[in-house]
């Protein structure tokens, strides 16, 4: 959970970051390296040691029967070569959860091995009596209705006694047959060492390459939309660039009724228009200082007052006008010396223009 939350909180930066800073890369090894731990902690916990039986079934002095088998060592057993006669617990208490527990091993037998089910108590418990008894070795059975199911036993305190654990069905027949009257000797020697730590090595490897390939699609993704959203932004200032440079600007003079001292004022300042102030008018007919409405456009692209979008204004508007049109649109009364002013689209100059009062000035 800790690693998920980790990798979690470290995608939801990346996404919004517009860099890769020296602390994310840090926190990101910091991760890969707790999980590549944990990674070696579980294998190993998983690991275990095979322990081979020779097996030998003797009625008085004579073989009659051998045959090998299989268990588990357990945790804390230590991993050497133990054998003796198998003696269970007395009575019908299998478990050897009592202190006070007996095992009736033979006389004439210098070693042996106590044989228990397994429940009802720790497995500390039972391998501690069966060593204070004077085992060698300890065999525990699994319980009933787990098959031949084992597990490595994790116990503490009896280390220095070797205890194995095998299936149920294996420990009831070499209780029966003990019961039975017929001797049970036992060689347990070390086996095969099967550990998933390459199973989980290589896994371990390919999530963290998978991960870190993630990581960086992420990151790329991030960054790749990141000069998108740039490159629109560059393009669309562009035509806004441009858009402004093909409006109408215009001085203002003594006379023109913006310049009036009850006239309009600039709702982008706020200030009254004086006379010889630049300004420049949209063509949804509203007029604001050049120097006010410039940066504003370039921000936000629509007229302070109606919103008209000056992108659009300028598609929607023939390309051409017709020269009837622009003579209309003077004002036959002006004074033949009224200054106006043309931008070039290039340059940041004014350029005084005598002419009529509002002519169209094509860029």
């Amino acid at each position: 959970t800790l690693l998920c939350n980790c990798l979690a909180e470290k995608g939801m930066k990346l996404l919004g970051t517009s860099a890769w800073r020296r602390g994310d890369k840090l926190s990101w090894l910091l991760c890969l390296g707790f999980f590549l731990v944990l990674s070696l902690h579980v294998s190993r916990a998983n690991a275990f040691w095979v322990a081979h039986l020779n097996i030998s079934f003797q009625i008085g002095n004579q073989t009659v029967w051998e045959r090998a088998d299989n268990g588990v060592f357990g945790k804390n057993s230590p991993l050497k070569k133990v054998s003796g006669v198998v003696v269970p617990p007395e009575g019908l208490n299998q478990i050897a959860c009592n202190p006070l527990t007996n095992f009736s091993r033979p006389v004439n037998s210098e070693t042996w091995i106590a044989l228990i089910m397994r429940g009802h108590c720790t497995f500390t418990k039972k391998i501690t009596v069966a060593a204070e008894r004077g085992a060698v070795g300890v065999i525990i059975y699994n319980h009933a209705g787990t098959g031949n199911g084992v597990f490595p036993m994790i116990y503490l305190g009896s280390e220095d006694i070797v205890a194995i654990m095998i299936g149920n069905l294996k420990g009831v027949d070499i209780l029966h047959l003990i019961q039975n009257g017929i001797q049970v000797i036992i060689a347990i020697e070390v086996g095969k060492h099967y550990g998933f730590w390459m199973n989980h090595y290589w896994g371990s490897l390919l999530v963290c390459t998978l991960v870190t390939v993630a990581y960086f699609t992420f990151y790329c993704a991030g960054r790749l939309r990141i000069a998108r959203t740039q490159i629109r932004r560059c393009r669309q200032l562009t035509d806004v660039k441009k858009a402004i440079g093909q409006l109408e600007l215009r001085i203002l003079k003594e006379g023109d009724k913006e310049a009036d001292t009850d006239g309009e004022n600039c709702v982008v300042c706020l200030e009254v228009y004086m006379p010889k102030d630049v300004v420049r008018l949209l063509r949804c007919s509203h007029i604001f200082h050049r120097k006010c409405i410039d940066p504003w456009l370039l921000k936000h692209r629509t007229c302070p007052v109606c919103k008209c979008d000056i992108l659009k204004a300028r598609e929607t508007e023939l390309p051409v006008k017709n020269e009837a049109e622009s003579s209309q649109a003077v004002v036959p009364n002006e004074a033949p010396n009224t200054t106006f002013l043309s931008e070039e689209y290039n340059h940041n100059e004014y350029v005084l223009v005598q002419g009529a009062e509002r002519p169209s000035v094509d860029e």
